[in-house]
């Protein structure tokens, strides 16, 4: 009965490991594959050592914030969600999305998660404010500003997110836009714009470190994403600086290739990619993106 009873508790406990699967999306601003080659990120480096970067990930056109954040969130590019300029509202713009649910808004993965799974705990921690736009705020659990280029306090956040919520499958967005500021204020390639990728290291650094420490770290899948590069003081061209950026991805069922250009990926594979872990079905027919199958064991 004793080893019933522990069998038992065993199966519990491998179930819970299942559903308490999570995902942590890092973003960073206009981090472009010039700017990470050029800066110094040892903790980055280390939470993608077991997994993969490339740093030929191409942003869709226009390599312009908005609609690319938009692509990484809805599988789509900027013909199928309408979103080619950072000043889409959901009252007023000019291209109307191929599909909306019934508040107006494309499809993202925040909605896919919790259609198929409504227990998922969803958030969402940014510091640029137009972001939050095109994405429907009933499928978020957690929504985070905060101001001035800050992003310390909505790290701690996250982190109080994903501890509270250790047992049901997460979705955490944690995106800051300091790193494109700094590149806009200062110049792509700066000192300034260098030390705004170093800094943020840093914190990513003691981010997992706290993860590790409360152990959430083993279970979780991690993602580095940009938008797009710059050159000189801006970006929406279609120059390498600005149409190269790396992408990161690490977790059990990934490869551990390292460094690789080994596939092809594009800023509309990255919810393609993250219903794949989650096990979702039945996407949404305007998702156009595709799943990079080389990076999955």
């Amino acid at each position: 009965m004793k080893t019933k009873l522990i069998l038992l508790f065993l199966s519990v406990l491998i179930i819970s490991s299942t559903h308490a699967q999570r995902i942590v999306v890092i973003g960073l601003d206009g981090l472009s594959t010039e700017g990470f080659q050029g800066s110094k990120h040892p903790n980055i480096d280390k939470l993608f050592e077991k997994g993969l970067i490339t740093l030929s990930s191409r942003p869709v056109i226009p390599s312009v914030t908005l609609p690319n954040w938009t692509s990484h969130l809805t599988g789509q590019g900027p013909e199928e969600h309408g979103i080619t300029a950072n000043n889409w509202t959901l009252a007023k713009h000019p291209l109307q999305a191929i599909e909306t649910d019934a508040d107006g808004y494309t499809p993202s993965i925040f909605k896919v998660l919790k259609d198929k799974k409504p227990q998922a705990r969803t958030a969402f921690y940014y510091n640029w404010a137009e972001l939050i736009n095109p994405i429907n705020k009933k499928y978020l659990d957690e929504v985070s500003f905060e101001e001035d280029d800050r992003y310390k306090k909505n790290y701690a956040k996250a982190l109080k997110f994903i501890s509270e919520n250790r047992k049901d499958p997460t979705l955490v967005f944690l995106y800051t836009v300091h790193t494109d500021h700094a590149g806009h204020g200062h110049g792509w390639m700066s000192s300034e714009y260098i030390t705004a990728i170093e800094e943020v290291d840093v914190e990513i650094g003691n981010f997992i470190n706290q993860l590790k420490e409360q152990h959430l770290y083993e279970d979780t899948y991690f993602l580095l994403l940009s938008d797009h590069g710059g050159i000189a003081n801006g970006h929406g061209g279609v120059t390498m600086n600005e149409m190269q950026v790396p992408f990161g991805i690490s977790g059990k069922k990934i490869k551990n290739l390292g460094k690789t250009d080994a596939f092809f990926n594009s800023n509309r594979n990255t919810s393609w990619i993250l219903s794949k872990i989650f096990g979702l079905k039945d996407i949404p027919r305007s998702w156009t993106g595709t799943v990079p199958r080389e990076i999955f064991k």
